[in-house]
C-alpha cells in the first residue's frame, strides 16, 4: 500500500489484482478497479486491460473492446492477442 501511495505503478497493479481476487484480503472489485485505473492513467498497459476483463464479466462488450484497444496501443501483448 505504501508503494502505491508513493506512485508505484506496479504496486497499484498488484493491489488491483489482490483486491480483485480477494487473495489475502476481503474481495473488493471497486477498490481493485481504482488501483488498476491509477496505474493505467500513468502508463501501465496491463492495468488498462484488466478493467476490460471486468466489463466482460458484466457483459459490457463495447467497453471490453475499448479497454483492449487502448491497452494494445499502449503495448500490452495480451490485449493485442485477444483482439
Amino acid at each position: 500500500t505504501e508503494a502505491a501511495e508513493l506512485g508505484s505503478l506496479d504496486a497499484h497493479y498488484s493491489l488491483g489484482d489482490i483486491y480483485y481476487t480477494g487473495n489475502g484480503v476481503e474481495q473488493d472489485k471497486a477498490r481493485s478497479i481504482r488501483h488498476f485505473q491509477q496505474a493505467a492513467m500513468k502508463g501501465h498497459a496491463t492495468s488498462r486491460n484488466n478493467p476490460g476483463i471486468v466489463e466482460h464479466e458484466n457483459g459490457n462488450h463495447q467497453l471490453v473492446v475499448q479497454h483492449l484497444m487502448i491497452s494494445a496501443k499502449m503495448g500490452d501483448q495480451g490485449s493485442l492477442n485477444v483482439i
